[in-house]
């Protein structure tokens, strides 16, 4: 599974959200720099080329829709984050979220119990 950039991703998640979709329909989701339709139009195509988007042609026109979930991007993603930037540990991964001040105590405790459930 290829890497998406920023563009690409933001894409993705209208195409997730909406499920099926023309090029005017994604367009219509996107708030902050809005692109030209050509532009989206091939952005949705390199989706396509890439494995992440497929089509239902009516005519000319053609209906997009995500081959690749939402979950397995992120697991993806998220698998490679891990690998590139704490080694590989997700006490590393939580650690940095906790010095950032991203993650609460009440939150800590939250996936202690999650995790202690499900080894019971």
């Amino acid at each position: 599974m290829e890497k998406l950039t920023n563009k690409e991703e933001e894409v993705m998640h209208i195409l997730w959200k909406l499920e099926k979709a023309f090029v005017k329909d994604v367009l219509a989701e996107i708030t902050k720099d809005k692109p030209h339709y050509n532009t989206l139009s091939t952005i949705i195509r390199h989706l396509e080329e890439k494995g992440y988007v497929g089509y239902n042609a009516f005519g000319k026109t053609h209906q997009y829709f995500p081959i690749v979930t939402k979950e397995a991007y992120r697991a993806k993603f998220l698998s490679s984050a891990l690998d590139n930037y704490f080694n590989n540990s997700y006490k590393n991964l939580v650690s940095f979220f906790a010095k950032e001040e991203k993650i609460s105590v009440d939150e800590l405790k939250d996936i202690i119990d999650l995790i202690e459930s499900k080894n019971k």
